[in-house]
């Protein structure tokens, strides 16, 4: 695709194409786990969204030597995005239900607005303030401390590295707004990507063993779906997303994630939606839309 920006219909599809990638990478990343150990699954996505990447940017003519300007960016995108939180995602999903992951993950705008203010000077302006309100009370919602299982050692754990790999998003965000970038996001993909993936590998090897499998035609789908749509297709969609429609618009846009996610989780994975869950997502949606119409203001 040119460099031109695309126009306002044909940004508005390709905003609905990363909705819905990302949505159903979640219910991916569940069937996963049936196959694989969850670091070895994640490097192993990881390693098809690789190629499909290289593939995809050699296609377009967008793949780029990076320059030593971008070594922080490629760090920060590939060991803390692509990397932590696709890994601490794996593992949380073990325990915690696909629908319900991708609600806590999508909380990650709720951690960016303290961290930004904080680190980049950023004010919290009412909006923002409000923002923060609804999407703590959200989580209150969802985690209700009279109703939690607090002796659920498996379900604590889970919710903590959904919550933590959330974290690991936020501050490679914050780190992304303050990156002054010489070679455009797109061109650094594959090797963001290509790092998370020896990272992943080895991590893998070190914790899980070697890896352990059966080649199965279900296996091939999930691996190319995660690779190719959730990972290539979706960074080269949003990267012109980006480039095409407003900060505010696009943000809003992908609150449909968590929410096509939990669709996905429920209609395929068979994941009950029950009414806590529900208005804890209500809540956090209207939280970080607060804060995203205020800025876009």
């Amino acid at each position: 695709m040119s460099s031109t920006a695309l126009s306002r219909r044909n940004a508005l599809l390709l905003l609905g194409v990363v909705v819905l990638a990302w949505g159903f990478t979640w219910v991916v990343s569940k069937l996963l786990l049936q196959h694989m150990t969850p670091i070895w699954a994640v490097a192993a996505r990881s390693m098809t969204g690789t190629i499909a990447l290289l593939a995809l940017g050699l296609a377009l003519r967008r793949v780029a030597w990076p320059v030593k300007a971008d070594i922080p960016v490629i760090l920060s995108v590939g060991l803390l995005h692509m990397g932590a939180f696709a890994a601490l995602v794996s593992l949380g999903l073990q325990y915690v239900p696909a629908g319900r992951s991708v609600v806590l993950a999508y909380t990650t705008p709720l951690w960016v607005i303290p961290a930004a203010w904080l680190f980049l000077g950023e004010p919290i302006g009412r909006g923002r303030q409000w923002g923060l309100a609804l999407g703590v009370a959200g989580l209150a919602v969802i985690f209700n401390p009279l109703a939690f299982d607090w002796s659920h050692q498996d379900a604590l754990l889970g919710n903590g590295l959904i919550l933590l790999a959330a974290l690991c998003w936020a501050i490679n965000i914050v780190y992304v707004r303050a990156h002054r970038w010489v070679t455009p996001p797109f061109e650094l993909a594959f090797w963001q990507a290509l790092l998370a993936s020896i990272v992943l590998s080895g991590v893998a090897f070190a914790a899980e063993g070697k890896p352990v499998f059966t080649w199965s035609a279900d296996l091939v789908w999930l691996l190319g779906y995660g690779g190719v749509f959730g990972i290539a297709v979706a960074y080269w969609a949003a990267v012109n997303v980006n480039r095409s429609l407003p900060a505010g618009v696009t943000a809003i846009g992908l609150l449909g994630v968590p929410v096509f996610g939990l669709l996905c989780s429920a209609v395929i994975l068979h994941e009950p939606l029950n009414g806590s869950l529900l208005a804890g997502m209500g809540l956090i949606i209207a939280g970080i839309a607060a804060g995203v119409v205020e800025r876009r203001a």
